[in-house]
């Protein structure tokens, strides 16, 4: 996906039952592979008048929102039917692993619809993701 600020949203949605310290993993894992895979997401680089150089930062703003697991899934589903959402499931499998190799070695032995969900980002045109996530509360 080619994101373009005036064009699509993101939000990312962390399940209502996840402690508070989890749901701020899930919600960094997810931002970080936002940068990572969806190209024009992150900005360019910026300077300050004394010429400190700040890393490019998300060029859209990114909500952080509540469900439960079930709407998740839900949210999960529609998405990846719909080839203009791209979506980053995030699974309890993954945090509870100790390691990269680990988590690789775990999620290859169990079919998707064993793994629980924690939290999803989405991301695609505005109107779809405003659709499907406006009733939800933020995240606070």
């Amino acid at each position: 996906m080619k994101f373009d600020a005036s064009q699509h949203r993101c939000t990312i949605i962390i399940d209502n039952a996840l402690p508070a310290g989890l749901a701020i993993n899930a919600a960094s894992v997810i931002g970080i592979s936002f940068g990572r895979t969806i190209a024009g997401l992150v900005g360019p680089d910026r300077q300050s008048l004394d010429a400190v150089n700040y890393p490019g930062v998300i060029s859209a703003p990114l909500p952080v929102l509540r469900a439960s697991g079930e709407a998740l899934r839900h949210f999960l589903s529609v998405a990846e039917a719909d080839n203009e959402m791209y979506v980053m499931p995030f699974s309890a499998l993954a945090q509870s692993c100790k390691t990269y190799d680990e988590y690789g070695e775990r999620i290859s032995a169990v079919n998707s619809d064993a793994i629980a969900l924690v939290a999803i980002g989405l991301a695609g045109p505005k109107k779809k993701v405003t659709k499907m996530t406006g009733d939800l509360p933020l995240y606070k």
